[in-house]
């Protein structure tokens, strides 16, 4: 009877113990995955695609003036310059959030908040622009560069803006048989959905910088809690 006791004693003790030490890993479980390593790892995998977005921009730019798909200096230098913008940005953002750099991750959100205010109210254009500004929109941007002009005559075989002038040069096939049409019938057919399309693309992309300022606001006001708890920095 004694032994069974001592049996029972010892049983509910062992049960308590894993119990309790179950109850400690779960506790730190959720605190690790809801605080600091959680957001740690989010920030880090949100700067690593925006490191890969910013790669991919400068290689297709360069890769279209190596090959001679865009002459226009102009295009080609805007968008490296924004991928190189992109590409400073994410590392930043990466380092600040390995190092957990209360620096780096201040101007890290600022940056991007900024980056976000512009690239919203850019999309929102896209999306919301009429016909009449689109139109006007394209005969400046068509009047502006005169090698963007012989791309897009040579890509979409037409000639000139609004009327066909077979007195003068054109790149495109048509213009020797002088059966062209005019390249603002062909470019307001596809600017309507390039436009929403860039729009809703870029929206996208708006979301999660205002994500990644969130993620960053949040983990800067964080303690590594595996570390000394009095290190915040």
């Amino acid at each position: 009877m004694l032994d069974n006791l001592k049996l029972q004693s010892t049983c509910l003790k062992l049960e308590q113990r894993v119990t309790f030490a179950g109850q400690v890993y779960a506790r730190y479980f959720i605190m690790a995955c809801g605080g600091f390593v959680c957001s740690k790892t989010s920030l880090c995998i949100l700067n690593l695609i925006y490191v890969m977005v910013s790669l991919l921009m400068i290689g297709v730019a360069a890769w279209g003036k190596w090959f001679g798909l865009v002459s226009s200096f102009s295009v080609m230098a805007a968008v490296i310059a924004v991928g190189f913008f992109l590409f400073i940005v994410a590392i930043v953002g990466l380092c600040g959030a390995v190092k957990h750099h209360q620096v780096l991750l201040f101007f890290y959100m600022l940056v991007l908040f900024l980056v976000f205010i512009l690239q919203f109210s850019v999309s929102c254009a896209c999306l919301a622009i009429s016909k009449e500004q689109q139109n006007l929109l394209l005969e400046i941007g068509w009047n502006k560069s005169e090698s963007m002009q012989k791309d897009l005559e040579r890509s979409l075989d037409c000639c000139d803006f609004l009327q066909v002038n077979y007195n003068e040069s054109c790149d495109a096939a048509c213009f020797k048989e002088q059966k062209c049409t005019p390249c603002s019938d062909i470019i307001q057919a596809y600017a309507d959905d390039a436009l929403h399309f860039v729009g809703g693309i870029s929206l996208f992309f708006s979301f999660t910088e205002i994500l990644g300022v969130w993620l960053a606001y949040r983990y800067r006001n964080l303690k590594d809690h595996r570390q000394n708890p009095s290190a915040f920095i």
